[in-house]
């Protein structure tokens, strides 16, 4: 059984999704919370699967609970469920913890779909959002300095983080990967490159 709480400043709108995901013998609402400080209380005591998060909301946001949420509860996962598809609650809600950003008009059956979907650990992206995410990769670099054929395309991505001024924690939440995988990725760039640091790792790349 996954334990959902819905988070919605709307009481129509969670009405209507209790409705909705209550056909879903696998589904259990466990509670409600119509703002982002509400929720988090409710998440402490009531412990849920999954969040079905919105971003506009008094008092606290859905972004600031969802950044709330995910440091103090991790075995929580927060879907987005919103009518804002802006770039900035995009890629802060991902960026924050959100393992998923779906759109009010999501189909019901896609919805539940996607609910079992990151409950197994996956992210769940609304059609067009995964477009908005990709936006934010820095470009290649145009002119390839010598060395940069001996880095894998993930050392590639990770060296242009650097280059931009990007800490281990930054570029772990833009490629959604551990930090402790950015790290070793970081040794072997300067391992390959015959560089002392991170710094020099950024002036090399900026340098072609």
């Amino acid at each position: 059984m996954i334990k959902i709480l819905l988070v919605d400043d709307q009481s129509l709108i969670r009405r209507g999704l209790k409705a909705l995901l209550n056909f879903e013998p696998d589904f259990q609402i466990i509670g409600e919370a119509d703002n982002g400080e509400i929720a988090i209380h409710q998440v402490e005591t009531l412990q849920p699967d999954i969040v079905l998060m919105d971003i506009r909301m008094p008092i606290m946001d859905g972004v600031a609970a969802t950044r709330e949420i995910s440091q103090r509860f991790p075995q929580t996962k927060v879907l987005v469920l919103t009518t804002f598809d802006d770039n900035e609650y995009v890629t802060q809600a991902l960026q924050y913890g959100a393992v998923g950003y779906l759109l009010k008009d999501t189909p019901p059956e896609e919805l539940a779909q996607a609910i079992r979907t990151v409950h197994k650990g996956y992210t769940q992206l609304s059609p067009g959002i995964g477009k908005k995410i990709i936006a934010q990769i820095p470009a290649p670099l145009t002119n390839r300095p010598e060395g940069w054929e001996q880095l894998t395309p993930r050392e590639q991505e990770i060296l242009q983080l650097i280059a931009k001024g990007a800490s281990n924690r930054e570029i772990a939440q833009t490629l959604y990967i551990s930090e402790k995988t950015v790290k070793n990725h970081v040794t072997n760039i300067l391992s390959r490159l015959n560089l002392r640091d991170r710094t020099q790792a950024a002036i090399w790349a900026n340098s072609n």
